[in-house]
C-alpha cells in the first residue's frame, strides 16, 4: 500500500477543500458583509443596531425563502410561481380583518383562512406544471406575475367593508397599504423579544420559523419525503419504485403555496402593513436569489441552504446603503439598496450548480 494514503492532508489542502465546499462566491459574499459590520461603527452606524436590522429582515424573510425547498426536492424547479401563495396568504389576512378578527387571532384565522387558498392554488398551479414538464420555471413565471395583475382587479371587485382597509372616498375596494396595527402587527415578534440597549431579537418570529424549518426537514425524511426527494433525482427510477412521480410533484407545489401563503403573513406582521396590487409582483426574485446564494442547485436544497442564504441576502441589502449612507453623507439608500439587491439576483441567477462550481 502506498504510504502517500495514510499521510493526513496538508492544512492547505483542507483550506482548499472548505471554500470550495461552501464555495468561494458564498464566501466572498460573507467576507464582504462582515467587512460592512466591522466598518459600521466607524462611519457612526450603531453595531448593535444593524445586528437588529439584519436579523429582523432575515426573520420577515425566512419563510418565504423556506417555501422553494418542496418544489425543488420534487425536481419542479425553482418556484417562480411563489405570488400564488402570497395571493393566497393577503387574502387570509384580509378577510381575516374583514371578519373582525384582531390581536393574535386574527393572525390565526389568516393562517387557517390562507389555507384552503393555498390549496386550491397549489393544486391547480401543480397540475399545470405536471403537464409542461420541463418548462416548470418558464411557465411559473407567467403563472406568477399573471395572478397578480388579476388580483389588481379583484381587490377593487371583491365586496371587502372594513373601514380600515377599503378607499374611505368610495367606501369599497381595498386600499394599497393596510396597517396592521390593533390586528396581528409584531404579533410573533413581540413574543419572548430579547431587548439589550440597541439589540433587539424577535425571538417568536425565529421560533415559529425554527419551527416550521424542522417540520420541513422531518417531513423530507420521511416515507413520502423521500419519495418526493427520489422524484426530483431520477423520476424514471421512481416510477419504476412504484411511486406516482405527479403525486409526489402535486404535493411539493401545494407544499410550497401554503409555506408562501405562512411567509407572507410572518413578513407583514414584521412589517406592520398589508401591501397589495403589485407588491407581490417580484417577491419570488429575492427568495430564488437567496436559496441559490445559500448554496442551493435547481433539483437540491437544504434548510441550511435557507439559512445561510438568507442571512446573506438580507445582511448584504440591509447594510450596505446604511453603511454606504454614514460613508457619503447622501439619502441614497434606495437606490444602493436596489443595485445590492438587483445584483445579488443576477448573481444568484447566472449560477449554474451548488456552492461556487460552474
Amino acid at each position: 500500500m502506498n504510504d502517500n494514503t495514510l499521510q493526513p492532508k496538508s492544512f492547505g489542502e483542507r483550506l482548499r477543500e472548505g471554500i470550495a465546499s461552501f464555495g468561494l462566491p458564498r464566501l466572498i459574499i460573507a467576507a464582504f458583509l462582515l467587512l460592512l459590520f466591522i466598518a459600521a461603527p466607524f462611519v457612526g452606524a450603531n453595531f448593535l443596531t444593524q445586528i437588529s436590522n439584519v436579523v429582523n429582515r432575515f426573520s420577515w424573510n425566512a419563510i418565504l425563502v423556506l417555501a422553494m425547498v418542496p418544489m425543488i426536492h420534487s425536481g419542479c424547479g425553482l418556484n417562480f410561481g411563489l405570488p400564488l401563495g402570497i395571493i393566497s396568504g393577503l387574502l387570509g389576512g384580509t378577510i381575516s380583518i374583514e371578519l373582525g378578527f384582531t390581536g393574535a387571532m386574527s393572525f390565526v384565522m389568516a393562517v387557517v383562512i390562507a389555507t384552503p387558498f393555498a390549496i386550491v392554488l397549489g393544486a391547480g398551479y401543480g397540475w399545470l406544471l405536471n403537464k409542461i414538464k420541463g418548462g416548470e420555471m418558464m411557465i411559473a413565471t407567467y403563472v406568477g406575475f399573471s395572478s397578480v395583475s388579476f388580483m389588481c382587479m379583484m381587490w377593487l371587485l371583491l365586496p371587502y367593508h372594513s373601514p380600515t382597509m377599503v378607499w374611505g372616498f368610495a367606501g369599497k375596494g381595498l386600499r394599497t397599504t393596510i396597517s396592521l396595527e390593533g390586528f396581528y402587527d409584531k404579533v410573533l415578534a413581540n413574543f419572548l423579544p430579547i431587548n439589550i440597549g440597541n439589540l433587539s431579537i424577535p425571538t417568536g418570529t425565529l421560533l415559529f420559523f425554527a419551527v416550521l424549518a424542522f417540520a420541513m426537514w422531518a417531513f423530507l425524511h420521511t416515507k413520502t419525503g423521500t419519495a418526493m426527494t427520489a422524484v426530483g433525482s431520477n423520476p424514471t427510477f421512481a416510477k419504476a419504485a412504484g411511486v406516482n412521480v405527479d403525486k409526489m410533484r402535486l404535493l411539493s407545489v401545494v407544499l410550497s403555496t401554503w409555506l408562501a401563503a405562512v411567509g407572507i403573513l410572518v413578513y407583514e406582521q414584521g412589517f406592520g402593513f398589508i401591501q397589495l396590487y403589485m407588491a407581490p409582483f417580484y417577491m419570488a426574485l429575492p427568495a430564488v436569489s437567496a436559496i441559490l446564494i445559500g448554496g442551493a442547485s435547481v433539483n437540491k436544497a437544504s434548510i441550511a441552504n435557507v439559512i445561510i442564504g438568507t442571512f446573506l441576502f438580507q445582511g448584504i441589502v440591509t447594510m450596505t446603503p446604511t453603511v454606504m449612507n454614514s460613508m457619503i453623507h447622501m439619502d441614497m439608500s434606495e437606490v444602493i439598496r436596489v443595485i445590492a439587491s438587483q445584483g445579488m439576483i443576477l448573481y444568484a441567477l447566472t449560477r449554474k450548480t451548488e456552492g461556487g462550481k460552474k
